[in-house]
């Protein structure tokens, strides 16, 4: 069947403009690109008042299948995907057993196309087992079907290694996804500063996260391999992004909605909700995350959605593990603090959360042309609504934003041309 979205603002990061214009879907690739298209039979969609952009795509995403099931899974992972607007997630290899084998490759493949949801594309580990000693056989990951690889979670401490597999990940054309922090230094539950030092509790300092990042873009310097950087959090990293693009380094970087809209203050009251690695930092951290944002040092929002099930958050905060979920509140996140708060453009904010990671990635996707696969995301940016944990639908409810008030809400996803209307509760006026 064909579909036809008629009426809505077209944002198109590759061409740089917004316009208006009605969409026409065939065979789950975009047709037509026109004012006041006819399509006798056609399903229409009416995106009147509301924006029509490329597949949005969280190119962090942990999905904790297989082996953590109790958290998340597959199919609950990518339905909340869909509800949250994503067309597609990149599942971060830190499962049990680790995605460093090509039969776990294709198994969470299996079951992304069980679901048949949101677009998965698997990221396989840098070292066997992710213990940051020896190289997994990165040809078969690549062949298998992982898109980059990475021991996120974890930190590749031996810089030989950390060089070796950036020169396999160079001739195999994909990027290393770094989990920047020097684990000497990474040894708190929050970040190092005034409010840790009140609450007592062990603190991990900015320079942790800077040491690392240093290392690393030298590294890729040396070797010439894309480095994309994890969830930027410091003033001292985004600096240090800045100056390697600068003199021509192959860095791109990514930050995450709760970098650029929270600090370390809300950990206050021992929130495990807010206990996250790399942690919340400083107001000065923050204001640099959202610059790097504005000039284009970060590349990248991607929401490191990391569940947790109820009983292992509500715990003494030293035993509670890091990461919250983030793929449901992510757009309203960007719309209300970084677009409504003038800090990005709509073009500028969509890049970051459809062009720019399939870019990073090397994926066929983020555009809206004729030919190009129908992903795409339709958009409310008038919708107000109050985040309610009790109606999120992934698997895990581990939100620090619970009874934000937020605008911007996605209204439907489009995959492959098959719509996914998104439920939610009725927004407020």
């Amino acid at each position: 069947m064909e579909l036809l979205i008629r009426g809505g603002t077209v944002v198109d990061p590759a061409a740089g403009r917004t316009f208006q214009s009605d969409i026409l879907v065939k065979d789950g690739r975009v047709a037509a690109l026109e004012k006041k298209i006819t399509a006798r039979g056609a399903r229409v969609l009416d995106a009147a008042g509301k924006l029509v952009v490329p597949g949005l795509i969280d190119m962090h995403v942990h999905l904790r299948e297989p082996g953590q099931e109790h958290k998340e899974t597959v199919a609950s992972g990518t339905l909340a995907a869909v509800h949250g607007g994503f067309t597609a997630v990149a599942a971060m290899p830190n499962t049990d057993p680790v995605a460093d084998t090509p039969g776990v490759i294709r198994y969470v493949l299996e079951k992304a196309r069980e679901a048949g949801r949101a677009r998965v594309y698997p990221v396989g580990a840098l070292t066997v087992g992710s213990r940051g000693r020896e190289l997994t056989e990165m040809g078969a990951l690549r062949a298998a079907g992982a898109v980059a690889f990475s021991d996120d979670g974890r930190p590749v401490a031996d810089a030989h290694v950390m060089r070796r597999a950036l020169e396999y990940a160079r001739m195999l054309g994909v990027p290393v996804i770094s989990h920047c922090e020097e684990p000497a230094l990474a040894v708190g539950v929050m970040h190092e500063g005034l409010v840790s030092t009140r609450l007592g509790l062990k603190g991990t300092p900015a320079a942790a996260e800077d040491v690392a990042v240093a290392r690393d873009l030298i590294l890729a310097e040396m070797t010439g391999c894309h480095l994309h950087v994890a969830h930027v959090t410091t003033a001292g990293a985004v600096r240090l992004i800045r100056e390697a693009k600068a003199r021509g380094v192959r860095v791109t970087a990514e930050t995450t909605p709760h970098h650029f809209t929270l600090t370390d203050r809300a950990v206050v009251g021992f929130n495990t909700n807010a206990k996250v690695n790399p942690p919340l930092r400083t107001d000065a951290d923050v204001a640099a995350v959202r610059e790097g944002l504005a000039d284009g040092t970060i590349d990248v929002i991607a929401t490191d959605h990391a569940p947790h099930a109820a009983h292992e958050k509500e715990v003494e905060f030293d035993l509670a593990p890091f990461g919250l979920v983030g793929l449901e509140t992510a757009v309203g996140l960007v719309f209300t603090e970084l677009v409504a708060g003038g800090v990005l453009d709509l073009v500028a904010a969509v890049a970051k959360l459809s062009t720019n990671p399939a870019r990073v990635l090397g994926l066929s996707a983020g555009v809206i042309e004729p030919g190009a696969v129908a992903d795409l995301t339709v958009i409310d940016p008038a919708a107000a609504w109050t985040v309610d944990r009790g109606e999120l639908v992934g698997k895990s409810k581990n939100t620090p934003f619970h009874g934000y008030r937020l605008k911007g809400l996605p209204h439907a996803t489009i995959i492959g041309g098959e719509v996914h209307l998104v439920a939610r509760g009725p927004t407020e006026s």
